[in-house]
């Protein structure tokens, strides 16, 4: 299907879709520190959990369109991100401007409201998301650590958003497994170009799938050791109960990428693979279960 072939969506159907609802999930880590902490039986720290979760996602939604309106030329040249709305011209640029002012100004505002650390997180993670769309996506290696960071900062919203601290091992656990996320996704474009990437991101010109592979092993170790520990020197060791469901999902993903060719745009692929979706379900059931019935004491 060619670009003129699409069919176009009104205006705030397309400004939606360019705010890429679904990667929202990401901001799924910021409930980490309600969960960890056993604050998730207090109404007020599970309201501003959750307001920190919009606020987050409102902010990663303005990285999003900023990305796309930067990278519209190569958008035009990939098989899928071509039909993205910018790419597309279902969002023009003042559109995209439009979208970019009103999502910072509401997510600005919300943080606000949480607090002044809050702001200060809030604000290191867009300047992250933004110096990446700038200009670390373009650098082989420092890519993939600079979209770790990002997730590294959404821990920490997380658990300062609800005045716990945050465990260090989870921030470690975090950040190889954004890593392991981050390389693995670059796996997964080189295969889906197979050869053609050309054009569409310079990073991936100094990527090989051999040196993929490498990394994909080390972070896959940092991901399930660094994990271990961290239920270890939780609230509860039994928390080492939810160890198989992370080495389970941890080994899925591999699997779907090596054998089914996923892996490009990892927020679909663990969307709509079926295990996977159990095993989180099954994670978080038995992760708030241990919390409940081992009756830890949540830190003042």
């Amino acid at each position: 299907m060619s670009l003129s072939d699409a069919p176009r969506r009104p205006f705030p159907l397309a400004a939606l879709a360019a705010m890429r609802p679904k990667q929202w999930t990401k901001n799924g880590l910021l409930f980490f520190g309600l969960i960890f902490s056993s604050h998730f039986t207090d109404p007020h720290a599970v309201m501003r959990a959750c307001l920190a979760f919009v606020s987050f996602s409102l902010l990663s939604s303005t990285g999003y369109v900023y990305n796309d309106y930067r990278d519209i030329e190569s958008d035009r040249k990939h098989p899928k991100k071509r039909f993205r709305p910018l790419a597309s011209g279902e969002v023009g640029n003042g559109g995209a401007w439009l979208i970019m002012g009103v999502a910072a100004t509401a997510a600005l505002a919300i943080a606000a409201w949480l607090g002044p650390w809050f702001v200060a997180v809030a604000l290191a993670y867009f300047v992250t998301t933004l110096s990446y769309s700038s200009y670390f996506k373009h650098l082989v290696i420092l890519d993939v650590m600079v979209l770790a960071a990002c997730y590294l900062w959404r821990a920490v919203a997380g658990a300062v958003a609800i005045g716990v601290p945050p465990s260090p091992w989870l921030l470690v656990c975090t950040t190889f497994g954004a890593l392991f996320l981050g390389f693995n996704k670059r796996r997964g474009e080189i295969r889906l170009l197979e050869g053609k990437a050309h054009g569409t991101r310079k990073s991936l010109d100094h990527y090989s799938p051999a040196m993929l592979q490498e990394f994909q092993a080390i972070t896959t170790s940092g991901t399930i050791i660094s994990y271990a520990v961290y239920t270890v020197q939780s609230l509860t060791p039994l928390l080492g109960l939810t160890l198989p469901y992370v080495v389970y999902g941890v080994f899925r993903y591999i699997y779907l990428i090596d054998q089914k060719g996923e892996g490009a745009a990892p927020d679909e692929t663990l969307l709509k693979d079926r295990p996977i979706l159990i095993t989180a379900f099954l994670y978080l059931v038995t992760a708030v279960a241990v919390l409940l019935f081992s009756h830890p004491h949540p830190p003042g």
